[in-house]
């Protein structure tokens, strides 16, 4: 039997905690090898690419910047293209419009011997798109290029399938979403802003890419929604916050609401209003300060309209959703009779209320 191998391409907000994540839940996850790959030798990357290689994954780099890491004190195990042709699976967590590229360069090339790629949510067209609890029913054995959804849209999603859609495809009749999107990551020490910036619809039927990204996403399973969203970033580092409103068929009561989002596993509800709070429990209490969870929904905010019109805000788990499907993905590649069995060993990083 083939040795089970992840191959992380990346290691920034989303690829470090995935390869750290995938190293500390290996062997639960069924995983015998944990790989990544660093495109650039930078010195003040010493302590997080050696924190990984003390996790036991094992790092890659391009045979012309061997050197250059070793004088820098990390070694690597393999080559760039060495480390992708023995994987099992690929994950691409590197910045917009590289993951098409290596796609062309490199993926193609091993199709033949790896079980699957993925790619995270600014890849639009890399595969079919993907998360975790939406659309898993779609997966065939011909997906082998899968596009993860950006951690806005898996929110976005998640609170449309759950008070929405409610098990009945028909029952939203609409549904419309402001994005207040965080203006960087505080690992990200360029592109803050110094007050708040409204963003151009791009195009007249979902407006910013949020709501189309979702409506393509349900379209894999050959549901067709009128979901329309605004966007703007603030000056915060801590939390994409999200409002919603939905118009559904079915008469709903605010107490029926809050029971559909409390009997949802990847929904987390709070008390809590203000986003550098929610931000200091994932740091305090989730993995590499990540919370797994689809959505944050702050209870108190909820409100039904005239029995059909559902209102409030959320919180966006700041890549910890993006995350978690890339490990259901990579478990549905390895294990895609029981992958849903094996991701729960991560269910400590689920919560029910925040």
């Amino acid at each position: 039997m083939s040795r089970k191998i992840v191959h992380v391409v990346g290691t920034g907000t989303i690829g470090e905690p995935l390869v750290g994540l995938l190293a500390d839940y290996r062997e639960q996850l069924g995983i015998d090898e944990v790989t990544f790959n660093k495109n650039s030798a930078v010195k003040g990357d010493y302590s997080k690419i050696n924190g990984l290689l003390r996790r036991g994954a094992r790092l890659s780099v391009d045979g012309s910047m061997e050197k250059d890491f070793k004088e820098l004190g990390m070694d690597a195990d393999f080559e760039t293209e060495e480390a992708i042709k023995r994987a099992s699976v690929v994950i691409d967590c590197t910045p917009s419009g590289i993951g098409h590229k290596n796609k062309e360069k490199y993926y193609q090339k091993f199709a033949d011997t790896v079980k699957g790629f993925m790619a995270q949510g600014s890849e639009h067209g890399f595969g079919k798109q993907y998360a975790r609890g939406i659309n898993d029913k779609v997966l065939t054995p011909e997906d082998q290029f899968i596009q993860i959804v950006s951690c806005n849209t898996h929110n976005l999603s998640c609170i449309v399938n759950t008070l929405g859609l409610n098990g009945k495809n028909d029952n939203l009749t609409e549904a419309r979403f402001v994005c207040i999107r965080r203006a960087n990551d505080i690992s990200q020490p360029s592109k803050f802003i110094p007050a708040p910036q409204v963003n151009a619809h791009l195009t007249d039927k979902y407006g910013s890419h949020h709501a189309q990204d979702a409506a393509e996403l349900f379209q894999t399973m050959d549901i067709d929604l009128n979901l329309f969203s605004s966007a703007m970033k603030v000056n915060s580092q801590y939390m994409h916050v999200i409002w919603f409103n939905l118009k559904v068929e079915d008469p709903i009561k605010l107490d029926d609401v809050k029971d559909l989002l409390n009997k949802n596993p990847l929904v987390a509800m709070t008390n809590k209003d203000i986003t550098s709070t929610v931000f200091s429990f994932g740091r305090d209490q989730g993995h590499y300060g990540r919370i797994l969870n689809q959505t944050v929904v702050v209870e108190q905010t909820l409100t039904v309209r005239n029995d059909h019109e559902i209102s409030g805000f959320c919180f966006t788990p700041q890549d910890g959703n993006s995350i978690l499907s890339s490990i259901a993905a990579t478990e549905w590649f390895l294990y895609p009779h029981s992958y849903e069995d094996k991701i729960m060993c991560l269910s400590n990083l689920f919560f029910d209320y925040i």
